[in-house]
């Protein structure tokens, strides 16, 4: 008999609201986002959102009676930090300058001006911005993952033994972006052409992977200072975007509808908690990171297919993390209110 999903438990974070009263000032820094930087509309589109969703984290750390501020991340950021010196940084900085790899600049700046942060360091963020980097060290950590192949120039075959389907994503670069209802290819034909058209496009390498059919599962891990816990969703797609497999495409962010999470029930929900808390450290993640996961129907591996440290975070429902974690009864005050009184409290 197939295991039955139990209903979710409610799950209570680590929490100091008096070590709350040590934070004078709280920055949130963001990205700071022009059109011409990006490659694609999608690219842009994508990154864009980070600006609405820093002044709503802003807002929430308003409501708890904390001095707040928030900092583009542009040439000015540094001098910022020097000017007010605030107790801790919101890092939701996810390009500089329109590219991925330039984001561990704000981590180095804020290690050079001994400034607290939350999120990945430099290494977690290196680390993060690779898939292929991601997928090697899944392999190390003997982590699921399904097989792939680094492409950095068009034209470069696509490997017959990766076997078929196949889905190509950018090395960098999250949000779904170049993954659209047609990304899963049949062919290798198909694939070829795929790789060559992104990689024309945005001018950065691809990851080819077989495309794993069956459950996909997000999985939060979140450091509350006690312990890594881990909450995760299934997703109930409302429709196949290419009328043949359940995926989550970019045209899918637009329709509010297009999936729901549902509880992952023991003992798949048991042994992906394992891997994920294994790869959340492996690969130097910290304070909180989604991974997505595909579980294959013929076999019941649940592949780690993406690796998102510093992944969305903000109080809007719509966001994975954020989604999930209310899952199990968390709101993101309460999920806020958790990280900055775990640095709170190694202020003096």
């Amino acid at each position: 008999m197939p295991a039955k999903a139990k209903k979710t438990p409610k799950v209570k974070l680590q929490t100091d609201k008096d070590a709350l009263k040590k934070l004078k000032l709280v920055a949130v820094a963001y990205s700071h986002v022009e059109r011409e930087w990006f490659p694609t509309e999608d690219a842009y589109t994508a990154e864009v959102e980070v600006e609405e969703r820093a002044q709503e984290v802003i807002e929430e750390v308003q409501k708890l009676g904390i001095e707040v501020k928030g900092y583009k991340g542009d040439q000015y950021f540094l001098t910022n930090l020097l000017v007010d010196k605030p107790d801790l940084v919101i890092n939701l900085v996810d390009t500089l300058r329109g590219k991925d790899r330039l984001q561990t600049s704000v981590p180095a700046a804020l290690e050079l001006s001994n400034i607290p942060y939350t999120g990945a360091g430099m290494e977690g963020l290196i680390i993060g911005n690779s898939r292929n980097l991601t997928k090697r060290l899944f392999i190390a950590y003997e982590i699921p993952t399904p097989q792939f192949q680094f492409i950095r120039r068009a034209g470069t075959a696509v490997l017959e033994s990766l076997g078929l389907p196949l889905i190509v994503k950018l090395n960098e670069s999250g949000g779904s972006v170049g993954i659209d209802n047609n990304a899963v290819k049949e062919t290798l034909k198909d694939a070829q052409k795929k790789v060559d058209d992104m990689i024309s496009a945005y001018k950065i390498p691809v990851v080819v992977e077989r495309f794993i059919d069956g459950p996909e599962i997000t999985v939060v891990v979140f450091d509350d200072g006690v312990k890594k816990q881990v909450f995760m969703g299934e997703k109930i797609f409302r429709k196949k975007p290419d009328g043949k497999h359940f995926f989550t495409s970019i045209e899918s962010y637009d329709d509010f509808d297009s999936y729901r999470y549902k509880f992952v029930a023991e003992p798949l929900q048991g042994k992906i908690a394992t891997l994920a808390v294994r790869a959340f450290n492996g690969l130097h993640h910290k304070d909180y990171a989604k991974f997505d996961i595909r579980v294959e129907e013929t076999t019941g591996i649940p592949y780690f297919t993406d690796s998102n440290p510093n992944t969305a975070f903000g109080p809007d429902k719509g966001l994975p993390m954020t989604e999930v974690m209310n899952l199990y009864g968390i709101a993101f005050q309460d999920t806020l209110t958790s990280m900055l009184s775990k640095y709170a409290k190694t202020l003096q």
